[in-house]
């Protein structure tokens, strides 16, 4: 099994993007809280049987910045019967020019403290370099590489590429996840449609389209990724219809609750 911490990842590429930097007839991007049912879809002989869970996601639009807070909860259950329950919490800030990042994130199993991790982030300017200053699990700098991305700015050119075409997109993203630095990245992105098939009521028929990200150690030469996760966005940066691929069984997830939020301004 891939390691478990890469779950937290999820939120990073939920992160609803610069209002700014994008096009003035473009779809606004989305303050909102949302609400996910997750569930098992798939396991590979692994020693996950089955597995389920919620995950809450919160964006609020802080005047120059973006609050978000994730709380993600799985119970899995194991060929031995017994059950697993993993949570992590997740909350960052990012200033809407996308050059600083504040960061805390916390994973528990089975109610014991496995992994915290702290600090902030800065880059010399947009697509870095930059660097990382962690105060958990221990005091130390890590430097981010050119061309680095923070977590709504990595959401932002998905959906910017999206709308424009594009098919596929590689770039080092720093969200705060771990202890070791910017991870690579790399995006697939389906055709972007007009009308989706399923449309939710609070998003209307806003375009939406289907994107995979992988996520690898940096500078790895291994064409194995450490996670993967998929899903459906629409071009106000929601997202439906989740699969989170941690190597041995797969997550999927649906939209349960939605509510728009009000800027903060």
């Amino acid at each position: 099994m891939r390691r478990l911490s890469t779950v937290i990842l999820f939120a990073a590429v939920l992160l609803a993007g610069h209002p700014q930097a994008r096009a003035a007839d473009t779809v606004p991007l989305a303050a909102h809280r949302a609400q996910y049912k997750l569930s098992l879809e798939n396991t590979r002989g692994g020693d996950v049987t089955s597995g389920t869970g919620t995950m809450s996601y919160e964006v609020i639009d802080a005047c120059d910045g973006w609050a978000v807070r994730q709380h993600l909860q799985m119970l899995l259950t194991n060929r031995d019967g017994q059950d697993i329950d993993m949570t992590s919490d997740y909350t960052t800030w990012e200033s809407k020019d996308g050059l600083k990042l504040r960061f805390r994130t916390n994973q528990t199993t089975d109610q014991s403290t496995t992994s915290e991790v702290a600090g902030e982030a800065s880059l010399d300017k947009a697509g870095g370099p930059g660097h990382a200053t962690y105060t958990l699990p221990d005091a130390t700098t890590k430097d981010l590489p050119v061309g680095t991305l923070f977590p709504t700015a990595h959401t932002e050119l998905i959906l910017r590429s999206a709308e424009a075409g594009k098919k596929f997109v590689a770039v080092p993203l720093f969200d705060g996840t771990s202890a070791t630095g910017a991870q690579d990245s790399t995006i697939v992105i389906a055709p972007w449609a007009s009308k989706p098939a399923q449309p939710i009521e609070a998003l209307g028929a806003m375009p939406s389209g289907r994107v995979r990200i992988a996520f690898f150690e940096r500078g790895s030469t291994s064409t194995t990724s450490e996670y993967e996760v998929a899903m459906r966005y629409w071009a106000n940066g929601v997202a439906d219809e989740l699969s989170m691929d941690f190597g041995d069984f797969v997550m999927g997830g649906k939209l349960d609750i939605f509510t728009p939020l009000k800027p903060g301004c």
